[in-house]
């Protein structure tokens, strides 16, 4: 079967996308774009449609944790099983295993909740530069890639369905200390569809996104160093707000502890407006290499 190419939103779209297979099985797909692992942040949003796939449409997911057991095969199918833990009067738990060659490669656990009216507030937005006055993926290319290393080169010029306009690059160019503070413009390149499950699996996809790098900010180091054994562990995230990919989001992120090899960061998406859309955790490994 013909598929999009993986460079834009509708071909990200196709890819989270799940073949049912039976009640609660599901297969997916991966993107061959010459990667040696199935990227993090696809099978988050992969296993995500398949728990809201067991879930009425009246209930929105507002919170998931997964592990990272395995690293996944790019070149052969996931199954996604889901079992359904609880359903109640508002709020339904759901766990997923992804499966590769007999093996679990990632679990998921979800909770999904009817929309409710309540309290609210949130914190500020960090005010940062606008996107639009930051360069493009041309201009980084053309101007900021040279001379920087050909495996870093290589990253910012693979074709992806997410835009990434980075505040700040210095930290691919030095082995300075850095603060462990990193903010980024991300959009999806073109729209997504007005769909609740696709909105939650693109965002959880892109939230694996930066998170494992400004872990490395502070010991002068990035996951593209040489020296350095990079890997998501675990991924949290809560959604807290409706939200849509009209316009670009702000990922805020900073990196509180690093400690046994191991790297905890903390991220928060916000709209252009300024609302706080969801929230991430992550812990991941950061082992030096012999």
């Amino acid at each position: 079967m013909s598929r999009t190419r993986f460079n834009s939103a509708d071909g990200l779209v196709e890819y989270l996308d799940l073949e049912k297979l039976e009640e609660d099985l599901f297969r997916g797909q991966s993107p061959q774009v010459g990667w040696q692992r199935v990227f993090g942040g696809h099978v988050i949003g992969q296993a995500l449609v398949a728990a809201q796939r067991t879930v009425g449409s009246d209930r929105g997911v507002h919170s998931l944790h997964g592990y990272f057991m395995r690293p996944g095969d790019p070149s052969q199918p996931i199954i996604y099983e889901v079992e359904r833990i609880r359903d109640g009067s508002s709020f339904s738990t759901r766990w997923v295993v992804a499966i590769q060659h007999g093996k679990a490669i990632f679990s998921l656990q979800a909770s999904f909740q009817t929309d409710e009216e309540g309290l609210e507030y949130q914190d500020k937005m960090p005010e940062v530069a606008a996107p639009e006055d930051l360069p493009g993926p041309d201009e980084i290319r053309s101007t900021f890639l040279e001379g920087a290393p050909e495996h870093i080169i290589k990253y910012w010029r693979t074709e992806r369905p997410i835009e990434v306009r980075p505040i700040m690059m210095e930290h691919y160019f030095t082995d300075k200390s850095l603060p462990p503070v990193q903010h980024a413009w991300v959009r999806t390149l073109g729209p997504i569809p007005d769909d609740r499950v696709v909105q939650a699996s693109v965002l959880a996809y892109l939230s694996d996104m930066l998170l494992l790098d400004t872990s490395l900010f502070f010991h002068g180091r990035s996951v593209f160093s040489r020296d350095i054994q990079a890997a998501s562990l675990d991924h949290a995230m809560w959604f807290h707000r409706r939200f849509d990919f009209s316009d670009w989001l702000l990922y805020t992120m900073d990196s509180p502890s690093t400690s046994g090899a191991r790297g905890f960061s903390r991220g928060s998406l916000y709209s252009r407006d300024g609302r706080l859309i969801a929230s991430v955790a992550q812990e991941g490994l950061i082992r030096m290499k012999n």
